[in-house]
C-alpha cells in the first residue's frame, strides 16, 4: 500500500486538521516510511515466538492499601468558604 495525497487529505479530514501543502508532502514520504517498515516487520519468520503478553515477569507489584489519617477533620475544613461541624456546604446540584 503507498499513501498518496488523496489519503493524507482524507486522513486529515477525519482528523479535522487542516494541513498545508509542506505538512500534506512530509506526512505523504513520514507515512510511507512507517508503512514500508511494517512491511520489513512483516517479513521477519515469527515462527514459534509467543506473543508479547506482559513487558516483565513481575504480577500485581502493588503497595498494601492501609488506612492513613493524613489530615485531621478540622485541618480539611478549616479553609471552606461554608462548612458546618462536619460537613463542607455545597450548592445543590440534584433537584
Amino acid at each position: 500500500m503507498e499513501i498518496d495525497k488523496q489519503t493524507v487529505e482524507k486522513i486529515a479530514h477525519l482528523s479535522r486538521l487542516e494541513l498545508s501543502e509542506e505538512e500534506k508532502e512530509r506526512s505523504i514520504i513520514e507515512l510511507n516510511k512507517i508503512l514500508s517498515f511494517m512491511d520489513k516487520l512483516n517479513e521477519v519468520d515469527v515462527t514459534g515466538v509467543e506473543p508479547l503478553i506482559h513487558l516483565n515477569e513481575e504480577i500485581n507489584v502493588l503497595r498494601p492499601d492501609k488506612v492513613v489519617q493524613e489530615i485531621s477533620k478540622e485541618d480539611a475544613l478549616s479553609n471552606a468558604p461554608k462548612k458546618n461541624d462536619d460537613y463542607f456546604i455545597v450548592p445543590k446540584v440534584i433537584k
